[in-house]
């Protein structure tokens, strides 16, 4: 019988985790086992809406309007996600992490502020297992120039997304509940890696 965990997939912009996120999907649909997938901001209809509010390009938020903003969008998911808590493997592109990494390490917003409100919003509901994903400088400009469509978050200065990475690794450290996977590697590799520790995770 499998387990039910929740699994997310961190990291800045370029380093992988939707590409991560899309492979383990894939794998899970072809062993017929039961999951959700949900994006952060976005996922559920109302959360959409302020998806696109967020990460317009013409958008132009203070830091703690950007804060609520997301902390709407993940309000509009919880109860989606508790409804299939423990019931269904749920993988989550961007989670709570993201909130403390940009906007306590990237943007200065203080952290017991976000730590209290998360903790409101998420109750009982626990990640079981994160996937980060890193990626240098250079890879992550090559690959941002590779889209056909930047939002307003694929467009901070690079210090920005230094401070962001060096934030979630802060956050990673010495816990047994985070894999870093390194996606300036070989991508076929990774792959592999990821879903050996998936198959541990869901066994």
């Amino acid at each position: 019988m499998y387990k039910k965990p929740v699994i997310v997939f961190e990291g800045i912009e370029g380093s992988g985790k939707t590409f991560h996120i899309n492979n383990v999907s894939k794998y899970l649909k072809k062993n017929r086992i039961k999951f959700i997938r949900i994006r952060e901001p976005g996922g559920t209809q109302n959360s959409e809406k302020i998806r696109k509010l967020i990460l317009n390009k013409k958008s132009k938020f203070n830091e703690n309007s950007d804060l609520l903003l997301y902390l709407a969008s993940r309000s509009e998911n919880i109860e989606f996600l508790k409804k299939n808590y423990k019931k269904k493997v749920i993988l989550i592109d961007r989670f709570t992490d993201s909130t403390i990494a940009y906007q306590h390490y990237g943007l200065g917003v203080k952290l017991s502020i976000i730590n209290h409100l998360n903790k409101y919003l998420l109750g009982n509901f626990k990640i079981d297992f994160t996937f980060l994903n890193i990626v240098n400088q250079k890879n992550m400009i090559k690959r941002l120039k590779q889209r056909k469509k930047l939002n307003r978050y694929d467009k901070f200065k690079k210090k920005f997304y230094d401070k962001v990475q060096k934030g979630y690794l802060k956050i990673a450290k010495n816990s047994k509940k985070y894999q870093i996977v390194n996606s300036n590697l070989n991508i076929e590799l990774n792959k592999k890696f990821v879903i050996k520790k998936l198959e541990k995770l869901i066994r």
